[in-house]
């Protein structure tokens, strides 16, 4: 079922176009499960076939991406912490999911938003806790639209370039999402460095100053 749900998100994005990657990337930065690996590669790979323009496919993944985060920026910051701890698990975000968020916002603050747009799992769920916290709105959308962009930007190259040489990836969803996961192991590394190295240098700066 799963499997088949999957390929019906990835031929939306490729029938709608622009409009296809907007929305289903507004989706993969809620709590509704779309992976952005099997939406914007394939996106890549049609605008180097002259289907779509490349930089057209990256805003329209940054733009979507950036809607479906400030949905639920909104969503937290009017109905509170009470509605999302009591309903939280029919909305797929049960509590350890929603600490995990928060903890990551703390420890990590604005820059946090930045990084959560290029790592699993907080990437659906950081504009739950930015929205409980009142972070200011201009701050979190610019920030997540630049931490969006990037991120599409990686796949949608990552696509017109390994999809061009291996074609068969556009008939199987879960091979190109593996595929993507097994060639970007490198950039997830080089991020979880930064935010390492980021996290070391604000804890020695809170140490000194103390």
């Amino acid at each position: 079922m799963l499997h088949d749900l999957i390929r019906t998100w990835f031929e939306w994005s490729r029938d709608l176009g622009y409009l296809g990657v907007f929305l289903m990337m507004a989706l993969e930065s809620t709590i509704v499960p779309v992976p952005s690996e099997i939406i914007m590669p394939p996106a890549g790979y049609w605008a180097e076939q002259g289907q779509m323009s490349l930089i057209g496919v990256i805003l329209a993944g940054g733009l979507g991406s950036t809607f479906g985060s400030t949905l639920c920026y909104w969503f937290s910051r009017t109905l509170g912490r009470g509605i999302l701890e009591r309903y939280g698990k029919l909305l797929l975000l049960p509590p350890e999911r929603l600490d995990l968020a928060e903890r990551w916002l703390k420890d990590f603050e604005l820059g946090g938003v930045f990084f959560a747009r290029l790592l699993p799992v907080v990437r659906h769920l950081i504009g739950f806790p930015a929205g409980l916290v009142r972070m200011p709105l201009g701050q979190f959308v610019t920030v997540t639209f630049v931490g969006s962009t990037l991120w599409c930007t990686i796949l949608a190259i990552f696509g017109a370039r390994t999809i061009g040489q291996q074609p068969g990836l556009l008939q199987d969803p879960d091979a190109l999402s593996q595929a993507v996961k097994d060639n970007l192991l490198w950039i997830i590394l080089l991020v979880v460095g930064l935010g390492a190295g980021w996290m070391f240098v604000k804890w020695f700066g809170k140490r000194k100053a103390a």
